[in-house]
């Protein structure tokens, strides 16, 4: 077996999608699912089952999937102490985040990176918190980004910038042009929200919390997997949303969005790292510019 058929069979795994795995890995569909095929013809055994058009981690996949994850993280801890040796000239980093900082914050960070260590070749992974978290947990990535709260002691958390949550609507919702909302009134609309295990979610429910409102009440009509899709679904009239300012500021100047006065706490980027493997100096040097 090769390194990049346990790449593919860990991305396919995780997503239980041919199509998804292939996004985040920059492949073609065919391309995955012969890696797949050739990782079980080799060995003998089938690691999925294929139910109708879905593909399912089957038994002997599951027992795999650990040992799969473990050879990768060593052979990243190999190739970092490498990269060490040859004083930041060559080398990679993976960084996993959540979608609003992927999309909207991190980007400028890792061109300021590579400006400065051009033969550092920098990978970028889109997940929810949970999965990032988990991600830098097992080893599959060096560096997690992420806006909400993680509980894993195993994971070092750090402050890595400010981020402002809006809550919003389109410009017919009845909130729409209003001075002032009450606590109360956030039960009267109907929502779009992140999907759980977002970080965006989990500070939103957090703060309702806070307010003595339960977040179980919320009339939710649409549960969606990207900020993208909840702005757009909000545009369309679905319901109210709460998203980074940074994600919603272009539509709210267009006038598709109008931003509803209600006070949400502010919240911080986070930066995760394992304790208790090394920092090599690519992850040191990425972590004190993203905090400059």
């Amino acid at each position: 077996m090769t390194l990049e058929q346990l790449r593919i069979f860990i991305a396919v795994a995780e997503h239980q999608h041919l199509t998804r795995a292939a996004a985040e890995l920059n492949l073609t569909q065919s391309a995955v699912s012969a890696a797949i095929a050739a990782l079980e013809a080799r060995h003998g055994t089938r690691l999925f089952d294929r139910v109708g058009r879905r593909i399912e981690l089957n038994e002997t996949g599951r027992r795999f999937l650990p040992e799969a994850r473990a050879i990768l993280a060593q052979v990243a801890t190999a190739e970092a102490a490498l990269a060490d040796l040859a004083g930041l000239k060559t080398g990679s980093l993976h960084l996993i985040a959540s979608q609003t900082i992927a999309n909207y914050w991190l980007p400028t960070h890792m061109h300021r990176f590579q400006s400065r260590f051009p033969g550092i070749a920098l990978r970028l992974t889109i997940a929810n918190t949970e999965r990032a978290a988990a991600s830098v947990h097992d080893g599959l990535a060096d560096l997690g980004f992420v806006e909400g709260t993680i509980d894993d002691p195993v994971l070092s958390i750090m402050p890595a910038a400010d981020d402002e949550l809006a809550l919003v609507v389109g410009n017919t919702h009845g909130w729409a042009g209003r001075e002032s909302l009450s606590a109360d009134e956030l039960l009267e609309s109907r929502w779009v929200l992140r999907e759980r295990g977002s970080g965006t979610r989990a500070v939103f429910e957090e703060a309702l919390r806070g307010l003595g409102k339960d977040p179980a009440k919320l009339d939710v009509a649409l549960e969606l997997p990207s900020n993208e899709s909840v702005r757009t679904a909000v545009i369309a009239g679905a319901g109210a949303a709460v998203l980074s300012r940074s994600v919603t500021e272009q539509a709210t100047a267009a006038g598709r969005l109008v931003r509803v006065p209600f006070r949400l706490p502010d919240r911080q980027f986070l930066a995760i790292r394992h304790r208790q493997r090394h920092a090599t100096r690519a992850q040191v040097e990425f972590l004190a510019l993203v905090r400059s």
